[in-house]
């Protein structure tokens, strides 16, 4: 991952005042720079497409043009169609932004993958993010902030889940000779990891998408 926080001037603001981190996806420039603009943000982190487009590029040189003066912009690569691994990005910027800084998130612009990659990053790290805000195409001028959802795992659904990501399991019995709990609560759990979408039981346990985005 690039690194985006490479100096005292990223995590010291002036006055010792809290910094506004927004975090955004990126094709079209003008939510972005009206969300920047409109929240006073500090700091600007993109998510961008691994392999840019010249629209792209232009549209991202107008951004570093109009705000870089004023305020920090970083970019981070993440992959066009890769859901988990947009969200697992968009996981890491969070993390390593400093815990005193309040983070923003903008889903309006980009590909609508990468979106939803870093709406789920919010979910996995909805304690340090405060608002997720998007602008409806027919009047980006206008602010929609979504719900922040948590997955709210109990310690033995993340264990569940820790184990199926890491091991290979086609029964109840093979999983439960290697977890440390009852057969009934393995039985509960895997239960309700399927029916919330977390595990795929067809062919043996697997994690689903949102299953790994859980584990992030």
């Amino acid at each position: 991952m690039e690194r985006f926080i490479n100096g005292p001037e990223l995590t010291e603001q002036q006055g010792g005042n809290l910094a506004k981190v927004l975090i955004a996806t990126l094709y079209s420039p003008d939510a972005v720079l009206l969300a920047a603009t409109r929240l006073s943000a500090d700091r600007l982190v993109l998510l961008v497409d691994e392999n840019p487009t010249k629209e792209l590029e232009q549209n991202l040189k107008l951004i570093k043009d109009s705000l870089g003066r004023v305020i920090e912009v970083k970019t981070v690569k993440v992959k066009v169609y890769d859901v988990v691994s947009v969200a697992k990005k968009g996981v890491e910027v969070i993390d390593l932004t400093p815990k005193e800084d309040q983070i923003f998130l903008n889903i309006t612009s980009g590909r609508k993958t990468q979106a939803i990659g870093l709406l789920f990053a919010g979910y996995a790290r909805s304690s340090r993010v405060k608002k997720i805000a998007y602008n409806p195409e027919e009047n980006k001028a206008d602010v929609i902030y979504l719900p922040k959802l948590s997955f709210n795992l109990t310690e033995g659904q993340k264990r569940v889940l820790e184990y199926v990501e890491k091991g290979e399991y086609k029964t109840h019995a093979e999983l439960a000779d290697k977890i440390d709990l009852s057969r009934a609560m393995l039985y509960r759990h895997i239960k309700e990891l399927e029916d919330i979408g977390l595990i795929s039981t067809e062919e043996g346990f697997k994690l689903t998408d949102a299953g790994k985005i859980a584990r992030l």
